[in-house]
């Protein structure tokens, strides 16, 4: 078995592992990024939609083009990276096992780990939907490389269940390419994906979107033939005599993101209720010396967005081999940071006290729309300690919010912060 040595390891080649990578080769740390795809670049190398950039590089990029700069980085400085290369098994001792055509069976030892998987859609499996398994079903995600990537065209008439962001944008891509995406339906009262895709791919081209009704009924034995859409209740159950019946040939799933974490798992990393795993504000895992970022921590919105958090655990992986590798250090001095009213999920999941002179960056998800909010950070003795407004929220958009806390009085003894969003009852303010 053929063995290699690197500080970092990083699994996965998308904006989250590139920009990591990069961090910790400016550092002068040796580095090692591995990949299962063909190439590098990960799920960006098909976006080829505008709308990149606009943070990281103050300017409108397509996916490929975004990514693109990454990838010139990476063979500027040399990095070594391993292609068509599946990581099989992570070690609590921070080994990597991976396997490919080439070496078969590879062993990596590393002072630290970055993992940086992404995530993968949620399929027909997992939600459920009655009838035959005929041709014609498929992920938003896997018609957008059939269309951009294989040059196929899933279909001529369509139907799309789910108003994700790549659901939403796919109805205008394949309108582009002539085919009729009869609907987008939602089972959500609201758009589930950024409200901007909402006005440019659908009402800008007129594709009607179907809120409260999901499907209930799949067409068609060797091809799909149509869908019954059904309207929902609050709690999500059909209602009866509301059927309606869609003919298409193709039925499109854009029903969420699941991050990729078996590896993390099968390393002992413990997961959170968003599917990422544990973390805490340097985006170290519960294992010692790996650290999460990109969309296997969190689904985000945009991939500017992705790429600061990379380079933050690039930043924190090179601090821990500097001044913490090797040296046994229980940290036992923490704050639990939990989801209170109207909040999904917050990350970071744990703040180490030694850290609270420095800002901490907070992210978050709202269950249920709300305008004009407060977001309070409380601690354990309902002390506010943080407050800011908002002119609105939605599940769509990730809040992020940049804390001192130490400069905001949070006293030593903290053993936990709840962060809430709360309607106020003012309107006539300073809004953000």
């Amino acid at each position: 078995m053929k063995q290699y040595k690197a500080d970092v390891v990083i699994i996965g080649s998308g904006a989250a592992g590139l920009a990591a990578a990069i961090e910790i080769k400016k550092a002068n740390l040796s580095v090692i990024i591995i990949e299962r795809d063909k190439e590098l670049g990960g799920i960006t190398l098909q976006c080829i939609h505008n709308g990149f950039g606009l943070k990281e590089f103050q300017e409108e990029l397509t996916g490929p083009e975004y990514i693109q700069r990454f990838i010139n980085q990476v063979k500027e400085l040399e990095i070594p990276y391993m292609l068509n290369t599946m990581v099989i098994e992570i070690t609590k001792d921070k080994k990597v096992y991976a396997v490919n055509n080439e070496e078969g069976l590879v062993e990596m030892k590393a002072k630290a780990i970055i993992l940086a998987m992404g995530c993968r859609e949620r399929t027909r499996g997992a939600i459920n939907i009655p009838g035959f398994r005929p041709a014609g079903i498929y992920t938003a995600g896997q018609a957008q490389r059939f269309v951009n990537i294989e040059g196929y065209l899933p279909g001529n008439t369509l139907v799309i269940l789910g108003s994700g962001d790549i659901g939403m944008i796919m109805a205008r891509r394949l309108t582009w390419e002539g085919c009729k995406v009869k609907a987008v339906v939602e089972i959500l009262p609201y758009v589930s994906g950024l409200l901007r895709n909402q006005v440019q791919c659908l009402e800008d081209y007129d594709i009607p979107l179907i809120t409260s009704y999901t499907v209930t009924k799949i067409h068609g034995r060797d091809r799909v033939k149509g869908v019954t859409i059904s309207k929902v209740d609050r709690n999500f159950d059909r209602i009866i005599g509301s059927d309606k019946f869609i003919e298409c040939d193709t039925l499109l799933l854009s029903v969420g993101l699941i991050p990729e974490n078996e590896l993390s798992l099968s390393a002992g990393a413990e997961l959170s209720k968003n599917g990422g795993p544990i973390v805490d504000n340097n985006l170290e895992t519960t294992i010692e010396g790996i650290f999460a970022c990109g969309n296997v921590l969190q689904v985000h919105d945009l991939v500017d967005l992705v790429t600061a958090e990379a380079k933050r655990a690039g930043q924190n992986a090179v601090e821990y081999i500097k001044n913490r590798y090797g040296k046994a250090s229980k940290e036992k001095e923490i704050i639990k940071c939990l989801a209170g009213e109207n909040v999904n999920y917050v990350k970071p999941d744990i703040i180490k006290k030694r850290d609270l002179e420095n800002d901490i960056i907070f992210t978050l998800r709202v269950n249920y729309p709300d305008r004009r909010v407060l977001i309070q950070l409380k601690d354990n003795n309902n002390n506010v300690i943080y407050k800011r407004k908002k002119i609105y929220v939605i599940p769509s958009e990730m809040v992020e919010l940049n804390v001192n806390l130490e400069k905001n009085g949070i006293d030593s003894k903290c053993k936990s912060i709840t962060i809430e969003v709360i309607p106020r009852p003012e309107v006539l303010i300073e809004e953000e």
